[in-house]
């Protein structure tokens, strides 16, 4: 903060040692948006009728060893050079001793010290005024509101001088061929000591002035937006001859996008309308569906039950046919003993007459072949 100070007052202490020509020098501050407007202020405050000769702009980035030309005065002529011809001009009364200087369109480059001079003719004295310049970031020059809320519109008019408007306007355009119409007026000192303001039309009752108007701020709030308040809003500023403006574009959005439940509708900026339409399709097919592939999960499940009781009283059938074979050849088998023991005359022929039990032995296990045969040869001796 007081290194350009410092920087500045060694010469002035070696002007002194010197003998070389007095100068008088004040250094202040001044904090400025990309894009925004400056008035940097350069009056000298001698007294008595000196003729102003020569005026001298000069810019310092902290990065050049030499500085390098903003503006130059000399008879009657003002000559912008540099990288800020196009963006500076010479505002102040030269008659009056005020050679300020108005700054458009600020850049982040423009961040650095302004230095004045103002030579006076027939004098060695040289009045100096050094303007220290910070640059924030630009502000958004659209501003995004929903029906019904409430929104801020600055417009401020930086400047190191005192230097008071006398009137400051607010005009409202929708973007069609047009009228422009009143939103609010502000004309100081008017009716009442901090000045009188008045909305209009449609606006009115839902404008207010909230800026300081010492510090030539007239930010205004904009209650209860509708839907028909989208478009430019233009302030303009007036002080003296010199008049500043900046525009703001408002976007209103219906309340109702803001309202959804579904989560899709929680961030409308992301998803496009064709998502949204096609996510909520699958979501309420997904719930209509549902009941259907709960009916469809019993029937198979029920059908998948069924089969497996009958494969289980069909197996339970056949368990219980094997046994009662089983039973019924051996009961033969045990009479054919019994019959053989009273008259082996008779025995071959029963024997030979229970042969048909055999139809049953594939519920039973089958014997080798080479037994059976074995088997049924000892039998045909015995009752031989």
């Amino acid at each position: 903060m007081f290194y350009p100070l410092k920087v500045i007052l060694i010469p002035v202490l070696l002007g002194y040692s010197l003998g070389l020509d007095d100068l008088s020098i004040s250094a202040v501050e001044l904090t400025v948006h990309v894009g925004d407007s400056a008035l940097l202020g350069c009056v000298s405050q001698s007294t008595g009728e000196k003729h102003v000769t020569k005026v001298d702009w000069m810019f310092s980035s902290g990065k050049h060893i030499k500085d390098e030309y903003v503006l130059f005065y000399y008879s009657n002529i003002s000559v912008p050079v540099g990288q800020f011809q196009n963006r500076v001009r010479l505002v102040g009364d030269i008659l009056h001793h005020d050679g300020s200087l108005l700054l458009q369109n600020v850049e982040e480059t423009d961040q650095g010290n302004f230095t004045c001079e103002i030579r006076f003719q027939m004098e060695s004295l040289v009045f100096k005024k050094v303007v220290v310049l910070h640059v924030l970031p630009e502000e958004p020059k659209e501003l995004m509101v929903h029906v019904g809320d409430s929104t801020q519109m600055r417009c401020v008019f930086h400047s190191t001088e005192e230097k008071h408007m006398s009137r400051a306007d607010w005009m409202f355009s929708s973007g069609e061929p047009a009228k422009e119409e009143i939103v609010l007026r502000y004309q100081p000192k008017l009716r009442t000591p901090m000045g009188y303001s008045q909305n209009w039309g449609r606006f009115l009752n839902r404008v207010n002035l909230v800026g300081d108007t010492s510090r030539n701020d007239v930010s205004i709030m904009l209650h209860g937006v509708k839907e028909s308040d989208g478009g430019n809003y233009t302030c303009r500023i007036y002080l003296g001859n010199l008049t500043f403006r900046k525009t703001t574009v408002l976007q209103v959005i219906l309340k109702e996008s803001r309202t959804l439940v579904t989560p899709v509708a929680l961030r409308p900026e992301i998803l496009g309308g064709n998502q949204l339409v096609i996510i909520v399709g699958i979501v309420c097919a997904t719930i209509l569906l549902l009941p259907v592939l709960i009916l469809i999960v019993k029937m198979a499940y029920g059908n998948k039950s069924s089969v497996t009781s009958t494969t289980l009283v069909k197996s339970l059938e056949n368990t219980e046919k094997a046994c009662a074979e089983k039973h019924i050849y051996s009961s033969i088998t045990t009479q054919e003993v019994n019959d053989e023991e009273e008259s082996s005359g008779k025995s071959e022929a029963t024997y030979m007459t229970m042969n048909p039990v055999w139809p049953s032995l594939r519920s039973a296990p089958i014997s080798p072949p080479d037994q059976r045969s074995t088997w049924g040869m000892a039998k045909t001796e015995q009752a031989f």
